[in-house]
């Protein structure tokens, strides 16, 4: 019972804050406003999708709350503590793969451990289990030209969970899939999350992907992108496809649609 309650306490603290996210880029026509005055937390665990119309200001704001994109104004903290260059304790996938084609399949899930100095055999029991876990072992020696689309994205999850994160950042990892490949992703991302408990915020413009992964759901308006409304998803976990076709969840996709459609001042969450 304690040990319960323990849990849910430390499911509740806050991991990732966003406080007043602004960003504008100077190009050479001219100032694009991109992110406007966006502010929630990512509690401890939790799995938030960032969602909203192309052009809005998601990818911005998950580069910023990786370090890697300094923000306007604004901060991003993690644990209270202000992120101003990319955290050990943070790991990104990106839209692409970005596999090094020179690189086999392990080199390539390697690489991050020869750039911090860390000799790969330290993590080879972990690398092994993911790939294992992910269903690529026995690819390790594969080029990426020799991997599917959907193996590829599978190996970049594992490079990034290889390295033990925090917290995960996801830039809508799976957009260039298929749809049925998609599906298997999006199923193994939430049994990966629920087994390791990480927090995750994931980037995606497609309303059903977000409602069969979130916790909660960040809605951005159209561009400069501004908190629209934070929808609470309340499904039993774990989902499966069949839920994607149940009347509550197409309820839940038409308000949320409505939300990105009518732009939308910053309002209260539900």
């Amino acid at each position: 019972m304690g040990s319960s309650l323990a849990m849910q306490a430390a499911r509740q603290a806050v991991k990732l804050r966003v406080e007043d996210a602004t960003k504008h880029y100077h190009t050479r026509t001219g100032v694009v406003h991109a992110l406007e005055g966006v502010s929630f937390d990512v509690r401890e665990g939790e799995l938030v999708c960032v969602l909203g119309p192309s052009g809005c200001g998601k990818s911005t704001l998950l580069w910023a709350m990786s370090g890697l994109h300094q923000l306007t104004r604004g901060r991003i903290l993690l644990d209270g503590e202000a992120i101003t260059r990319p955290h050990p304790a943070i790991a990104m996938i990106f839209q692409d793969a970005n596999l090094l084609p020179w690189r086999n399949l392990l080199r390539n899930i390697n690489l991050p451990f020869e750039i911090k100095g860390i000799p790969p055999a330290a993590r080879r029991d972990r690398v092994n289990a993911l790939l294992k876990r992910v269903g690529l072992a026995g690819f390790e020696t594969k080029y990426p030209r020799e991997l599917s689309g959907g193996m590829q994205q599978r190996a970049s999850i594992v490079r990034s969970l290889a390295v033990d994160p925090e917290v995960l950042l996801m830039d809508e990892p799976f957009g260039a899939l298929d749809a049925f490949t998609r599906d298997e992703m999006n199923l193994l991302i939430q049994e990966i999350w629920m087994e390791s408990g990480k927090t995750v915020v994931f980037i995606t413009h497609n309303i059903a992907e977000a409602i069969f992964l979130a916790d909660r759901i960040v809605v951005l308006s159209p561009r400069p992108g501004r908190l629209a409304r934070i929808f609470e998803i309340d499904l039993p976990r774990p989902r499966t496809l069949e839920l994607t076709t149940q009347p509550h969840f197409i309820e839940t996709l038409v308000a949320i649609k409505a939300s990105i459609d009518h732009g939308g001042a910053r309002a209260a969450s539900d």
